[in-house]
């Protein structure tokens, strides 16, 4: 028996093949064979023909599945920062108390949860005063914190592994006083007060999913951080 596939034109699709391949392989007699524009192609007994055609089939669909589990695989993997999508970190101070808060844009990102995380510290410097009310600079630099606040980005947030990511704002705070000697005054009659607080240091842990670390950066300033920080990677 002899099929001349596609009488129509020269497009020939896939499901048009296999049905080909299938119809001439289950037809009767012992021989088939199949003929594309006159010439023949194949010629096998029918039950060889199917079996090789399952095969075929089968083979392509496996390899067109594997090459695009990979390919989306190396496209999630490749997490970085947009251009000027750097972090920059704000902080905000007010006498014992200051909140700092980051922003970065980040691509490459995969669909999973993601989690940022950051720390904060510094130190403290007093005013010594005596209980006469007489007072005197003190002469230590009160180390403050660390203080973390985390932040959790559900994977619905992220679109098409882009995030612009601000944090949650990380607040350090000193005491309102400290005994004379932790803030460097003459003696233990007199006590600090009224700190004056400064940031020093500032670390962002970015991981995606939660558990794995994609990037951590920082910026430090044994004199104090004011005003927009930006972080090296």
């Amino acid at each position: 028996m002899t099929i001349r596939a596609l009488r129509s034109g020269p497009r020939w699709g896939i499901q048009e093949a296999y049905q080909a391949l299938v119809d001439d392989a289950a037809g009767p007699g012992p021989n088939n064979s199949i003929s594309l524009y006159g010439r023949t192609v194949f010629s096998s007994k029918k039950q060889t023909m199917k079996i090789h055609v399952r095969r075929l089939v089968m083979l392509f669909v496996t390899m067109l599945f594997v090459f695009t589990a990979g390919l989306s695989a190396a496209q999630a993997a490749s997490p970085h920062f947009k251009r000027g999508g750097e972090p920059v970190c704000t902080i905000s101070q007010s006498g014992s108390t200051s909140s700092t808060t980051c922003r970065t844009v980040l691509s490459g990102l995969g669909n999973e949860d993601l989690k940022a995380t950051l720390t904060v510290g510094g130190f403290a410097v007093y005013t010594c005063e005596n209980n006469g009310g007489q007072q005197a600079p003190g002469q230590n630099k009160v180390l403050e914190g660390p203080a973390t606040a985390p932040t959790f980005i559900d994977s619905g947030a992220i679109k098409n592994g882009n995030l612009t990511l601000v944090t949650n704002p990380t607040v350090l705070t000193a005491p309102a006083t400290v005994t004379g000697a932790q803030a460097g005054c003459p003696n233990n009659n007199w006590k600090g007060v009224s700190p004056k607080l400064s940031v020093t240091s500032i670390t962002l842990v970015i991981e995606q999913p939660p558990g794995t670390e994609i990037f951590t950066c920082s910026a430090s300033d044994p004199d104090g951080l004011t005003g927009k920080v930006a972080l090296s990677c």
